[in-house]
Formats: structure tokens, sequence, C-alpha cells
């Protein structure tokens, strides 16, 4: 009887701009806040971008309700359901993301509820949005190599600055979706725009693991 298990694959996947609208955006526009549509695509520190945010979202006095009722209008990315169930019918399929479950939901339930893990907020009583505590420092990343210690092989896509220390430690990693800028940073990842390919190699990646020999 061999002592080495056979040969598991993941799938770690960022969220938002890849199975779904960016919330953030989607927010600005509705409530009229211009500053609101900065993302992970624009600022790497994710940090300094939540305290910019909540500061923006207290100076005019939006609350978790006012979110909530903006993504209960949102639906997922065109084809995102149905390549998500491909995934999940061939691996393991976690969704890493910086989003909360305090208002995803709506969102996670049209995908049919995957594996989510992501942040919570604090809030009041009355709905404000009083502060927020990662999970962990650098959250994706650190599943990453949890998972890794598990003896899976993880395969990973993200298309943005808070995605790139989750790809560079899978495996396999790919952008997808990415803006310009994070792909111009970032040219020794491969940049994929479509489902079909990015689950087509992602298949072939797997295969390369089953059949290549650890090193």
């Amino acid at each position: 009887m061999s002592s080495t298990p056979p040969k598991q694959c993941l799938v770690v996947l960022d969220v938002e701009g890849v199975l779904t609208p960016e919330i953030w955006i989607a927010l600005a526009e509705s409530l009229e806040i211009d500053s609101l549509k900065r993302t992970t695509k624009d600022e790497p520190d994710y940090q300094l971008l939540m305290n910019g945010r909540l500061d923006i979202l207290h100076e005019h006095n939006v609350g978790i309700e006012d979110i909530q009722e903006v993504i209960s209008f949102l639906s997922p990315l065109e084809g995102s359901k149905d390549f998500l169930h491909k995934l999940q019918a061939e691996f393991p399929v976690i969704l890493l993301s910086d989003t909360f479950e305090d208002f995803i939901g709506p969102l996670m339930e049209q995908l049919d509820n995957p594996t989510l893990l992501c942040h919570k907020l604090n809030l009041s009583d009355d709905g404000s949005i009083l502060d927020f505590q990662p999970r962990v420092q650098d959250q994706k990343k650190q599943a990453v190599t949890s998972f890794q210690e598990l003896n899976y092989k993880v395969i990973a896509a993200g298309d943005s600055y808070n995605d790139l220390s989750m790809i560079d430690a899978a495996d396999r990693g790919f952008l997808f979706r990415a803006p310009d800028n994070v792909r111009s940073e970032r040219p020794d990842l491969l940049a994929l725009d479509a489902y079909d390919d990015l689950y087509k190699l992602i298949l072939e990646s797997a295969e390369k693991f089953r059949i290549e020999p650890d090193s």
C-alpha cells in the first residue's frame, strides 16, 4: 500500500470582477458617490482602501441596509454560473474574497451558494458600519497555503492587486479579466478574458499535476 496520497486539485477564485459585478462600483453609481468607485483594481493596499471607503460611507450616512438594497438588484456576470457549475463538477471550488458576508448573500444565492470565505463588518444596532476586521492578514494567500498543507494542488484565478499573493502562492495561477494596469505590472502571468478559456486551462493544469512527479 502506497504511503503517498493521490494528487487532488482544488480551485480558488476571486468573486467581484470574476463571477459578479464590482459591488462598490455598483454602489457608487446607484448612490451617485464617485469616490466609491476606487477598487482593488486601483489600490494595492486593501486596508487603506477599506479605511477610505468607511470614511466615505460615514460622510454620506450610508448604512448596511443601503448597501443591501443596491446588491438586491445585481446579478452574477453572464456565463459565470455555468462556468462555476462546470468547475464544481470536476474539483472542489472555494471562493476567496475580500467582500463581506453581511451583504454578499443575494449574489451567492444566485450562484447556488458556493463555498465563500470572506470578511465580516462590525455593525451598530441601527445598521451603521462601525469598522471591519480582516479574518487574517492576507487571507487569500493564507487560505491557499493551508490547502497546500492539506496536500492539494491549488489553481487560482483573480483580477486585482489583492489576488496577486493568492495567485503567486498557488501551484498554478491566472489573471482573469484583469485591468491593463494589473496586466502590465505582471506580464509573467497569463491573462484570460473568457470563461471557456479559463476552464480549459484549469483542466489542463490539473492533468499536468496528475501525471507529473512532484519536485
